[in-house]
């Protein structure tokens, strides 16, 4: 395929305010216009975007030292445990965490969420006391201005696609993916469709390890591979997997964060998690690419799995496009189900759009990822007991 620019092009460009971006929903209507060759020559940047719960998410914190000093090893923040076993005054907050008083209605979430608005925590720490920490106890109020650092690492987010979920049993449910009602009458789905990023680029042949992205309204970072992450996934015929798939570890400072793009969630009788808001501009380096960033919700397919099976083996009852999903219903088993979706496209479109802007005003460079993700890793489990 032959090479139209290379990214240090675009940046120059970008540098120069002549870069030509568009979000990957209107790239859709250029290539339609003009097709795929001349849509090709005239786009630099395709933006894409999401905004959904993201459960394997959380925040590394450092508090500085007291005095005297503590090394702590039972640490709450608003009566949220974090982990602290990782040095005197690091520690780690997961979003799921739940809080030891209000339980799932005030979680790890919040706390992330609390901080990056500007409001003040209540830290509580215990030791056991060591000549060089002596001290056992510290409570006192922390903020994101007081703290040394504060940033999300992320280690599953931004799947490549999600399954949808549905549930044939006679009971309603409470899971992940919301309420599912009795009788296929709903199916929950969360995927932005043709805006999320790495639908976008089903190969990954632009975001790697080291690629800057917008996290949460600041500038981020993917730092590794997801946890989950798997690529030998079933595709339709536009290559796009069909189900989960790849998925991203994502680092960047709270700091540079905003509320608008950072949410606390609780799911009835589930628990809590973070809505994270990750924008990704992909390269149009050849017309692969701009292929691949063209595609529209009914060329995306996922499966819908009836949750009403417990396990990992739960049974595919359908096919959908997000076409489909997004239209507000679909047929099941002779049973006209209503589509709810987790994720918010209005956030997603005000992510995509937001970065393009942002890369018009020379405010956001695009990065060579410094190594790519395997092309096809197994996904494991724990062993089954017999």
């Amino acid at each position: 395929m032959k090479t139209l620019r290379s990214i240090d092009e675009i940046n120059d460009r970008i540098r120069k305010r002549e870069a030509v971006v568009c979000t990957a929903e209107e790239v859709i209507g250029l290539r339609e216009e003009h097709g795929l060759q001349e849509a090709a020559k005239m786009v630099d940047v395709v933006t894409t975007a999401t905004f959904g719960p993201m459960c394997s998410s959380g925040a590394f914190l450092n508090f500085g030292h007291s005095d005297p000093p503590i090394r702590m090893e039972q640490t709450d923040l608003n009566g949220v445990e974090a982990y602290s076993g990782i040095a005197a005054v690091d520690a780690y907050i997961g979003a799921t965490q739940p809080s030891k008083d209000r339980g799932i209605q005030y979680g790890g979430a919040h706390v992330i969420r609390d901080l990056i608005a500007g409001k003040s925590v209540h830290l509580k720490a215990s030791s056991s006391g060591t000549d060089c920490y002596p001290a056992k106890h510290i409570e006192t109020s922390i903020s994101l201005e007081t703290l040394n650092e504060a940033y999300l690492f992320n280690p599953r987010n931004a799947y490549q696609n999600y399954a949808a979920a549905t549930n044939s049993s006679e009971k309603l449910l409470y899971t992940y993916m919301g309420k599912l009602l009795p009788r296929y009458a709903n199916i929950r789905y969360s995927t932005c469709g043709c805006l999320s990023p790495l639908l976008n680029d089903p190969d990954l042949r632009t975001i790697g390890i080291g690629t800057r992205i917008f996290l949460a309204g600041g500038i981020g970072y993917v730092a590794w591979e997801g946890t989950q992450f798997f690529t030998g996934r079933e595709r339709n015929e536009k290559g796009i997997p069909i189900g989960p798939a790849a998925s991203l570890a994502l680092i960047g400072t709270m700091k540079q964060m905003t509320k608008e793009f950072i949410q606390p969630a609780t799911l009835p009788r589930y628990g809590v998690t973070l809505c994270v808001g990750v924008g990704i501009p992909i390269p149009i380096l050849d017309e692969e690419i701009m292929r691949n960033v063209c595609i529209k919700d009914e060329e995306i397919h996922t499966i819908v799995l009836d949750y009403s099976h417990p396990g990992k083996n739960r049974p595919v009852v359908a096919k959908a496009s997000y076409a489909q999903l997004r239209s507000g219903s679909m047929e099941i088993h002779g049973t006209v189900a209503r589509t709810h979706p987790m994720s918010s496209m209005t956030k997603a479109r005000r992510i995509a759009s937001l970065l393009k802007e942002r890369i018009h005003q020379s405010q956001f460079f695009l990065t060579k990822p410094v190594a790519s993700f395997p092309a096809h890793p197994e996904i494991r489990g724990l062993p089954t007991d017999s």
